[in-house]
């Protein structure tokens, strides 16, 4: 009998720890939820403004990646930076739209887009024209170098802009992560890119 019942108190506090886990992993989870689901218009706006933006970016960059365009080695490193870096990110926003039930972005070719007044974020600010586009495929070697550098300038500029938004007036702890990695990762590449043009 003595040894039953010590035995019996362990067993009722074992359960009792294992509803207390359970029902705080419980309580993470929708928490975690909950605030994915927490979003308002400045968020949907730089999602649906920045996925477009970020395209462009890898397009940019995969112009730049292309073997006949003799860029610098330095260049194709920063090139495959920002493809390996916005790519998924894309992804990322793409799922944040799905997840809000909200409208995706038209993805078929945005140099041709009119971006100069989208949304309620002051437009998609340092996107190439189609002209600009073109004018880039038609260069190669240090030519190359200069004018595509200081367009990714122009563009990570805009992305900046965009990201310092969306941190001011959106509302969801996600969309303001990755607002402050964006402008932390580009403000850098800015600098780099502006010392290597001054040289």
């Amino acid at each position: 009998m003595t040894g039953t019942r010590p035995r019996l108190v362990l067993i009722s506090a074992f359960a009792v720890a294992l509803a207390l886990i359970a029902g705080c992993s419980g309580s993470q989870s929708e928490t975690s939820k909950s605030s994915a689901a927490l979003f308002n218009d400045a968020d949907v706006v730089f999602a649906q403004n920045m996925i477009p933006h970020h395209q462009q970016a890898v397009e940019l960059s995969t112009i730049a990646l292309a073997s006949n365009r003799e860029t610098s080695a330095s260049l194709e490193a920063l090139a495959m930076k920002i493809q390996t870096a916005q790519q998924p990110e894309i992804e990322l926003m793409t799922g944040w739209l799905e997840s809000w039930g909200k409208k995706l972005p038209n993805q078929s070719d945005h140099s041709n887009m009119d971006h100069s007044n989208i949304g309620d974020m002051g437009g998609m600010d340092g996107m190439m024209t189609a002209d600009e586009m073109t004018t880039l495929q038609g260069l190669k070697g240090p030519e190359f170098d200069t004018v595509w550098m200081q367009m990714m300038i122009r563009h990570h500029e805009g992305a900046v802009k965009m990201a310092r938004t969306v941190v001011t007036d959106g509302s969801n702890a996600e969309v303001k992560t990755l607002a402050g990695k964006i402008t932390t990762a580009q403000e850098s590449e800015i600098a780099e890119m502006k010392e290597v043009l001054e040289k």
